[in-house]
């Protein structure tokens, strides 16, 4: 029997981006995300009071694996050292 290799598939990060509506912040963090072609899960924190709460001073709040990487903005060389790209 052969030795099973590790997924890859579980060692990919999850980034979660938390935005809000007319947050110019917002707009170019998520611009920088697109451009550097990751894939993430955009989250609007408008009208969501808990979210609201949690996210609104720091917006925006790029999340790696559940846990706060980036607020106000995002620095690409930090982010890409953390997902382990350069």
């Amino acid at each position: 029997m052969s030795p099973r290799r590790p997924s890859r598939a579980g060692s990919i990060p999850r980034l979660t981006f938390f935005h809000g509506q007319g947050c110019s912040l917002c707009e170019r963090a998520r611009a920088q995300l697109d451009r550097l072609g990751l894939e993430y899960h955009a989250v609007d924190i408008t009208g969501d009071e808990a979210l609201e709460a949690r996210h609104r001073e720091w917006l925006p709040v790029l999340e790696v694996d559940g846990e706060r990487a980036f607020v106000y903005y995002i620095d690409e060389a930090a982010l890409l050292r953390k997902l382990g790209n350069s």
